[in-house]
């Protein structure tokens, strides 16, 4: 399994990084950027020409325990199909990707690469300006079946016609429970006076904003500016009298870990891998509910093998194929079924994923998870510099 976080390469500033037209085309949407339907394909060289490109980040699938080279799931689908696959680890950052492909997107050129996995905020961005293809779901069978149904309606992709989710996550609390001598149920027990400077939050935007609204009671399915505004006071007070000792990155884990802090804003996987080592740390899902994410794969325009890049992501929802990928990945597996495949294994440590609720939350945890609504470009700049100005970025 992965010994490494997947998340701490997940973060990017929010769309707040980049410069030029690309920070416009990104900010504001500029119309001419945008790319109509009829525009996003091009001819499809699947049939004669049997391989694809696929860009994803480090550290995101399974490998060979002997040969690091040697990907197991990929090379069976290779064994099985004829087709040819690249796979590339060139995404470290959302927004430093989008400022790789956005000149040939823009441009309406092949970026060269078939199939990309990008967060659900980028997701948004990429699906508002029409640089990704629709898929073709009657060619994804697995996909119809198998995408968990909490996965299947994000407000930046309705139905799923352009994204499928690769892994999910749940954005929560983490907790040293012994050092703490209580336990958290409610984002509201952060704010209690015996985690007075010992509590942090997730820095990035994208990536703290949901569950802080959820914990004054927000739907954030169909958040506000107002909604927005209102947590963003309470944090800054709490900023001002000392109680939040830091907005981080990954390094919440280093300070967990350490004891310096006992609570923080965290990812569900990261908790899988601390918890190996300390088994005093605890992830739970505030009673008020907590974001549910996705990092998807999408297929960019005039990619040229899009019928195989099809075939690729379909594959990977069959449930035994997701079965082998969940545990090098310690994250929420987008295939339900996958549940079942695992714990019939033989394998000790294998069957016990299958009732870890990080990997296969339970029916209480689910009823807690939402996809929060995303930032609409007309919103990101506001925002971001209100949440920046606080975070001190």
């Amino acid at each position: 399994m992965a010994d490494l976080s997947r998340r701490a390469l997940l973060r990017g500033v929010g769309g707040i990084g980049m410069t030029g037209a690309l920070a416009a085309v990104a900010g504001c949407g500029v119309p001419p950027a945008y790319v109509k339907a009829a525009d996003r394909t091009g001819p499809d060289r699947s049939a004669a020409d049997r391989r694809l490109v696929f860009a994803n980040w480090p550290l995101y699938i399974d490998v060979d325990d002997h040969d690091k080279q040697r990907r197991p799931t990929l090379d069976a689908f290779q064994r099985r199909t004829g087709i040819s696959v690249t796979y590339t680890e060139e995404i470290n950052d959302n927004d430093e990707f989008f400022g790789k492909i956005g000149p040939a997107l823009m441009n309406h050129q092949s970026t060269g690469r078939d199939l990309i996995v990008m967060s659900d905020w980028m997701c948004a961005r990429l699906v508002r300006l029409g640089w990704v293809q629709e898929m073709d779901r009657a060619a994804q069978p697995q996909v119809a079946k198998h995408l968990d149904p909490l996965l299947r309606t994000p407000h930046f992709d309705p139905g799923r016609r352009h994204s499928v989710p690769w892994q999910s996550g749940i954005t929560g609390i983490a907790y040293n429970r012994r050092k703490l001598g209580r336990e958290i149920r409610h984002t509201s027990d952060l704010w209690k006076d015996d985690l007075r400077g010992r509590v942090t939050l997730l820095s990035g935007l994208d990536e703290s904003f949901a569950m802080l609204m959820q914990g004054d009671g927000v739907d954030i399915t169909r958040w506000t500016a107002a909604d927005f505004h209102r947590m963003a006071d309470r944090i800054r007070r709490l900023v001002r009298r000392g109680h939040i000792r830091r907005f981080t990155g990954n390094d919440y884990i280093k300070d967990l870990d350490s004891g310096d802090v006992l609570a923080a804003q965290a990812y569900s996987g990261d908790v899988i891998q601390l918890r190996a080592d300390n088994p005093d740390i605890e992830f739970v899902v505030p009673q008020e509910g907590a974001e549910l994410w996705a990092e998807s794969l999408l297929i960019p325009n005039l990619a040229a093998h899009k019928r195989s890049a099809e075939r690729l992501i379909d594959y990977y929802y069959e449930p035994a194929v997701a079965a082998e990928l969940a545990p090098w990945v310690n994250y929420v597996c987008p295939v339900p079924a996958a549940r079942e495949v695992l714990a019939s294994s033989k394998d000790k440590d294998r069957a016990a994923l299958a009732e870890d609720p990080l990997i296969f939350p339970d029916d209480s945890m689910r009823e807690r998870l939402a996809i929060a609504r995303d930032i609409t470009s007309a919103e990101r700049t506001e925002f971001a510099k209100e949440w920046n100005g606080i975070v001190g970025l």
